[in-house]
């Protein structure tokens, strides 16, 4: 069926067919024998991919990551399309305008995205208040994690009024989240990069976990990293998530890069400034999954994200060392049914490796012999 509607929807405008998308979603997310409807055919149910991680239960290792849903408006809608988790955000402490349009790119011979957006929404306190009155997270059904990201406004030199910045949205979004990822990776902020620094990220992260351990409730925080750290400059920020004691890493953002791709350099050039997403991202990002579980070990939780289209695409995410996996741009792409159908697969693939769950393949402890016996069975 999404096959048949998708010429239409990219017939308009990127953000359009964006919000048209969130149109089409609103009575799942509103009507509540719907949804129920709905998860009981796509939510999945196989106890072997089931993930146990930050202290959470995840019904399956692949959630929506963070910009598809910028404001909440739709986790409930989310969760019953079959993700095991969703990453709402990214907000800010202070509302703001997306940049100026045109902001959002389809690349279809590469199945990517540019987009040059810069955290749009209605601000940290607003979206939090939003998730609370439709029942916080325990009405969505599943994990909810909450983006937070630097408003413009703030400045980075000096760094204070940043973190005061970050501070002020964490404050907000603990109140309905259960989990909390700090985004010091979007290439469409002035400077923000800039925070994965070594001194910057101490000080950043230090903050909020200090906040973090106040609370009644401690979160399990996250950052999200960019794919074009170099090996060194990951290393050192590494370092800073092992010193402070996150609970884990979001591997990666969206490039800045454009090399290798199918879509022609003139309409790319064209284009211009952006994250650039998908399955050209898809290297990268098993790349930086497989060094941060090198580095880091067993003890933190590595979230994969970059070009999944498929159930292989995320167990290739898993095998490299991924708990959980992220989807935004196979979504645009794959439509809803998706995430059922990835879930479907891994359960295939599990039964397949002869594994009891999905979390013994993490990490490639039994990555050969997965392979190997995906291989006699014929897929």
């Amino acid at each position: 069926m999404y096959r048949l509607v998708r010429p239409l929807l990219f017939a308009l405008p990127p953000r359009l067919a964006h919000e048209l998308g969130m149109l089409a979603l609103a009575p799942l997310e509103h009507a509540a024998p719907l949804r129920a409807l709905v998860r009981a055919r796509l939510a999945p149910r196989d106890g072997r991919i089931a993930v146990r991680a930050m202290g959470l239960d995840f019904p399956s290792p692949l959630g929506v990551a963070g910009g598809f849903d910028k404001d909440a408006r739709r986790a409930r809608a989310l969760a019953a399309l079959g993700f095991g988790f969703v990453e709402l955000g990214t907000v800010t402490a202070q509302p703001q305008a997306e940049n100026p349009p045109p902001n959002l790119f389809r690349l279809p011979a590469d199945r990517a995205l540019i987009n040059r957006l810069g955290f749009p929404n209605q601000g940290a306190a607003r979206v939090t208040e939003r998730l609370v009155g439709r029942g916080g997270a325990a009405a969505v059904g599943v994990p909810v994690g909450m983006s937070i990201g630097k408003s413009r406004v703030a400045p980075l030199d000096p760094i204070e009024p940043a973190i005061a910045d970050y501070l002020a949205s964490f404050r907000e979004v603990r109140r309905a989240a259960d989990f909390v990822v700090i985004n010091v990776s979007s290439p469409n902020t002035k400077d923000l990069r800039a925070m994965q620094g070594p001194a910057i990220a101490r000080a950043l992260l230090s903050a909020i976990m200090r906040e973090n351990r106040g609370a009644g409730r401690p979160l399990p925080l996250l950052v999200k990293v960019a794919p074009d750290l170099g090996d060194e400059e990951l290393e050192a920020l590494l370092a800073v998530v092992e010193e402070v004691g996150l609970a884990g890493v979001i591997a990666t953002n969206t490039t800045v890069r454009r090399d290798g791709l199918a879509t022609s350099p003139a309409a790319v050039e064209a284009m211009g400034a952006g994250g650039l997403s998908g399955p050209p991202l898809r290297q990268r990002s098993l790349a930086m999954v497989r060094r941060i579980r090198a580095r880091l070990g067993g003890g933190v939780t590595v979230i994969g994200a970059g070009g999944v289209e498929s159930a292989e695409h995320a167990m290739d995410q898993i095998e490299a060392g991924a708990d959980l996996v992220q989807l935004y741009t196979g979504f645009v792409y794959g439509g809803p049914l998706l995430p059922a159908a990835i879930a479907r697969g891994l359960s295939e693939l599990v039964a397949r490796a002869g594994a009891r769950s999905i979390q013994d393949l993490v990490g490639g402890r039994t990555g050969s012999a997965a392979r190997a016996a995906m291989i006699g069975h014929g897929a």
